[in-house]
């Protein structure tokens, strides 16, 4: 095998085959929009929190795929509705993220 002089770190290596989806399906199936999402970044540019907190919206649905925790990032959302209005596909991202929100707050609860 040759060394090129780089590899991935453990840190940033994702093993798809354990990444649990459950979380992912329950999301689709209160927000079927979700699936048009072509993670083009509308979102993020406008965001108000981005710049201060790294919110996005796009980082949350790809957190998501990739089995990562978006809490964080869903505590920065102001609510604010600037990405839903700039959505080319027409999203309610808004939306997306109260339902994602309420996923989590019935795990928790339990």
């Amino acid at each position: 095998m040759t060394d090129f002089g780089f590899g991935l770190s453990k840190s940033s290596t994702i093993n798809l085959d354990k990444v649990d989806t459950e979380l992912r399906q329950r999301l689709y199936g209160m927000e079927p929009d979700l699936r048009l999402c072509m993670q083009c970044g509308s979102c993020s540019a406008v965001c108000t929190a981005a710049p201060y907190s790294g919110m996005s919206v796009r980082k949350v649905i790809v957190g998501l795929e990739r089995g990562v925790d978006p809490r964080p990032m869903l505590n920065a959302c102001m609510l604010c509705g600037k990405c839903t209005m700039v959505c080319p596909r027409g999203i309610n991202t808004r939306h997306l993220i109260l339902s994602l929100c309420r996923i989590y707050d019935k795990e928790e609860a339990k």
